[in-house]
């Protein structure tokens, strides 16, 4: 009988062991402490290391059903077809890129997600319609973006997004970087650059392991002023 009890505790241990969900999940909660002088060194893939934080960073997004989205510089499409079966059939996902031969790869490629809209937009504008969408996303863009025109850019995309709209950048932190620093973007310049084309920040994070960070903004029209 003792033997059968206690075969019993050890089953009722490794079931819960099972189920219990592992504390280092992506999206769980984490510490800023150093708890090892590594912690911070890059470990991910060469281009995009990044991309094995989709998990976190879709979910930092929130999409729905039907949301409407211009990812910027949408290049080979990758994000652009994450988010689609988040938006599903009745969203849109409008894939803008600079250059032909990359729209028409992504027309190429995503000819059965009808949501995904590939499509030729200019250096200076998206080409959309005001108040057209949820969420402005640009991965690894905004460097590329005319220095002296990034703000009247910004500007442009306030218009192009909601009024409750949000606008979200990721790029290389080029003040750690020690490859490429051009195909970066300090996070205090662009912090600056989108406030004075009236966006506030409202999560900035650096991605571990990545040498890059998240950075998403609401307009300021949001924030009457205080009482």
């Amino acid at each position: 009988m003792r033997r059968i009890s206690l075969l019993l505790t050890v089953l009722v241990l490794i079931i819960a062991s099972v189920s219990a969900p592992a504390i280092t999940s992506p999206n769980s909660w984490r510490s800023t402490r150093i708890t090892d002088p590594n912690q911070h060194v890059r470990t991910g893939a060469h281009g995009y290391p990044y991309r094995a934080k989709s998990e976190y960073i879709l979910k930092e997004l929130d999409l729905k059903p039907a949301d409407v989205v211009v990812d910027i510089g949408a290049g080979d499409g990758w994000w652009s077809q994450q988010m689609a079966e988040f938006v599903g059939k009745k969203g849109i996902i409008h894939a803008a890129e600079v250059e032909d031969k990359k729209v028409n790869r992504m027309k190429e490629k995503f000819a059965d997600l009808p949501q995904i809209k590939p499509y030729l937009c200019k250096t200076d504008s998206t080409n959309l319609p005001e108040n057209c969408c949820e969420l402005a996303f640009l991965s690894q863009t905004y460097h590329h973006l005319n220095p002296s025109g990034r703000v009247d850019y910004l500007c442009r995309l306030c218009k192009v997004v909601k009024p409750t709209g949000r606008l979200c950048v990721i790029e290389k932190y080029s003040e750690i970087a020690t490859r490429y620093k051009s195909h970066g973007t300090a996070l205090s310049l662009l912090i600056k650059q989108a406030e004075e084309a009236g966006w506030i920040p409202v999560r900035c994070e650096l991605m571990t392991g990545t040498y890059h960070y998240i950075a998403i903004f609401v307009q300021k029209n949001l924030f009457p002023p205080e009482p």
